[in-house]
């Protein structure tokens, strides 16, 4: 006899055997015990989570000679004709070969016949989204009041392709993702029953790369049995043959990267191409793994969430510890979308040496989260007692690390003359450069002196945080800012920040103030009528 794949030979016969879908199968049995049975059904979910199982159950239950607590007996004939696929009461058809309009007008011909046995005609339509727009128009008057002997069931991945007049007219039922906990469960109780030895976690990852679907696990766990027929099947060799990444890889290639080590980040993924691994597989595993971690570290209570066993929990709470939430989001943002430019493309390690190298090199992106993770790098190297070389040291490194050069102090400036400054502010911004100047020309109303200060009113409407606000406020930028204001008045002129979050522009909190130093250094500055 020919051999028959594992999610085959023990897909469930009744409703006992289905995993994971309690809600519904428990909704089914009542129906039957009660006799409440609906004439159109929708089976909807992600792919191998027992949709087209359940309906065959369904059917062989509501025909069953003697049902058992709402399930079928699987002894009597029309269970056993059911089981060997020659009922005459029980028509699958899949929908994507089988879409036009003539194929419905087929079924509608036949609906019109009562059963020849048993009492139901069941008509099990698989993948319904794939029919056309007039197929569906065909089937919906039969299908809202069909005869009291014929069962609708419509199976789908994809619910949101059809129309809503299809909808109306049937007992939705949502298929959810099974968790790894059952499945791995489950898969146990096969491989006992097979006599093949397996180690826990080999099945745990299994489960895991089955994301969600009973039958890709039994899929997959059947690709690592026949590699390794007659072997024990450890987690080593899962994820040889499945030519994925273990845990230790993700830690250790995280750590190259926190530590920005370009050579070392592409010398793994060297060894990783020369083991054969999968590198799509890889980027959504890594992914994954750092989305984890992320979520550790916001809470220390994760461990029903991810679904990880206590040794794994521990490994990423002591990980995470070392990891910034601003770096670690950068990095899931950038292999989210790699993993998406990455499906398709024929130079798959070109893209990740790439994203490699932009990980460890912030300075080459331009968005927030680069220049966060830049600042960070640069208070890293300070707190290490790192130097910064002075701007007219030459480029071999002549002048010594101990040189220093001595900056005149400059006299304080008078208030008359910070108050001209009012009328150079213009220049000011114009003789920044860079994120200062985009600070600036954000929400930098045009500054004030009032009470012998000189101050820079930034605006926070409702509240909100602002990149520029933030780092003006932690001085970011006060030495640049000083040193173009002494160029321009040869004065030393202390500055103060300040971050309003009124809601009214800051220009109108100091208009009167504006408006009359304005006059007394004799310059115009024309105010807006807020």
């Amino acid at each position: 006899m020919s051999y028959m794949a594992l999610y085959r030979k023990f897909r469930p016969q009744n409703f006992d055997d289905v995993k994971g879908q309690d809600h519904i199968v428990t909704a089914l049995q009542n129906q039957i015990k009660a006799d409440r049975l609906g004439h159109a059904y929708l089976f909807t979910g992600t792919r191998g989570t027992g949709k087209t199982t359940v309906a065959k159950i369904l059917a062989k239950a509501v025909n069953c000679e003697n049902p058992v607590n709402g399930s079928p007996c699987n002894c009597c004939p029309s269970c056993q004709r059911i089981n060997e696929g020659n009922s005459m009461n029980v028509f699958e058809i899949d929908a994507a070969s089988n879409n036009g309009v003539q194929n419905i007008r087929d079924i509608i011909d036949e609906v019109a016949y009562a059963p020849t046995e048993g009492k139901y005609k069941v008509y099990i339509i698989d993948e319904v989204h794939m029919l056309s727009t007039g197929a569906f128009n065909a089937m919906l008057k039969t299908l809202e009041e069909p005869p009291e002997y014929v069962i609708f069931i419509l199976a789908t991945t994809e619910v949101h392709k059809i129309p809503i007049t299809i909808l109306s007219r049937c007992q939705r039922y949502d298929f959810r993702r099974i968790s790894i906990d059952t499945i791995s469960d489950r898969l146990q109780e096969l491989m006992d029953e097979e006599g093949v030895k397996v180690e826990p976690k080999a099945l745990r990852y299994v489960a895991k790369a089955g994301d969600g679907s009973m039958r890709d696990s039994l899929s997959l766990l059947d690709q690592c049995i026949a590699f390794y027929l007659g072997e024990e099947l450890t987690y080593d060799k899962v994820l040889q043959v499945l030519g994925a990444v273990d845990n230790d890889i993700f830690s250790k290639l995280l750590r190259t990267l926190y530590n920005r080590d370009v050579t070392g980040a592409i010398a793994q993924l060297e060894e990783m191409v020369t083991q054969g691994r999968d590198l799509h597989q890889f980027v959504v595993d890594f992914t994954w793994y750092m989305r984890n971690l992320l979520l550790v570290k916001s809470d220390s209570n994760m461990e029903d969430v991810l679904e990880v066993t206590s040794e794994q929990m521990a490994a990423l709470q002591e990980e995470a510890q070392i990891m910034d939430d601003v770096m670690l989001m950068r990095f899931i943002r950038e292999f989210s979308e790699l993993s998406n430019q990455i499906k398709y493309s024929s130079q798959k390690r070109v893209l990740i040496e790439i994203a490699l190298v932009k990980l460890c090199r912030p300075e080459m992106e331009q968005d927030n989260e680069a220049l966060i993770d830049r600042i960070n790098a640069v208070e890293t190297k300070l707190d290490q007692g790192f130097t910064v070389a002075p701007a007219n040291a030459s480029i071999s490194g002549a002048v010594s690390s101990d040189a220093k050069i001595e900056k005149q102090p400059l006299p304080d400036a008078l208030p008359e003359e910070i108050e001209a400054l009012l009328g150079k502010w213009e220049q000011v911004v114009a003789s920044s450069t860079g994120m200062l100047k985009e600070a600036l020309k954000d929400r930098a109303t045009v500054p004030v002196y009032e009470n012998n200060e000189f101050r820079i009113v930034y605006d926070a409407p409702d509240g909100s945080k602002s990149i520029h606000g933030d780092l003006l406020m932690q001085g970011m930028w006060t030495e640049e800012l000083n040193n173009i204001i002494e160029e321009l008045t040869g004065k030393h002129i202390d500055i103060k920040y300040e971050i309003n979050k009124t809601g009214i522009p800051g220009r109108k909190l100091h208009t009167d103030a504006v408006e009359a130093f304005a006059k007394r250094a004799k310059i115009v500055i024309e105010t807006e009528d807020f």
